[in-house]
């Protein structure tokens, strides 16, 4: 079966599960792919001690990994390559050591080579942590064969 004989759901689970095997990053950090589609995605990563600043919240890194994850997700659930082209992220909230962060990713926009995506960051209580936006552009190559 081919990428073209998917549904759109199903191409973007394919899609996730490809580049899942091959995101390093992600994985060594411990997060979790909570849900994938088309243009969507949702990962959640507890915070732990080595995450921490030196203010005992979580290093505004790790919050923008977990964003810039759920959007390499959302992006890339069409079957082409997309990468970062430009992100942003307003930090609303500290996130703290054992706080279980969402990012939830939601496509905007997709024409041409460029998309917008916007993700939004809450804790295990569902209170808002920060808010990032990620620009992606297309590159040659598909995750699944045409």
């Amino acid at each position: 079966m081919s990428a073209a004989d998917l549904s759109p759901q199903s191409l973007a689970e394919a899609c996730a599960e490809a580049m899942w095997n091959e995101d390093n990053a992600t994985r060594h950090l411990g997060m979790e792919l909570l849900s994938i589609g088309p243009g969507e995605a949702a990962i959640a990563m507890e915070i732990t001690g080595i995450m921490t600043n030196g203010h005992g919240t979580c290093h505004g890194g790790y919050i923008f990994t977990l964003a810039d994850s759920a959007f390499a997700f959302a992006c890339n659930s069409h079957n082409q390559h997309a990468v970062a082209q430009h992100c942003s992220v307003t930090f609303i909230a500290p996130a703290f050591k054992g706080d279980r962060l969402t990012a939830t990713a939601r496509e905007v926009s997709r024409r041409g080579r460029g998309g917008i995506y916007d993700i939004h960051i809450r804790n295990q209580e569902g209170e808002q942590i920060a808010e990032f936006r990620g620009h992606s552009r297309t590159i040659k190559g598909t995750h699944l064969p045409e």
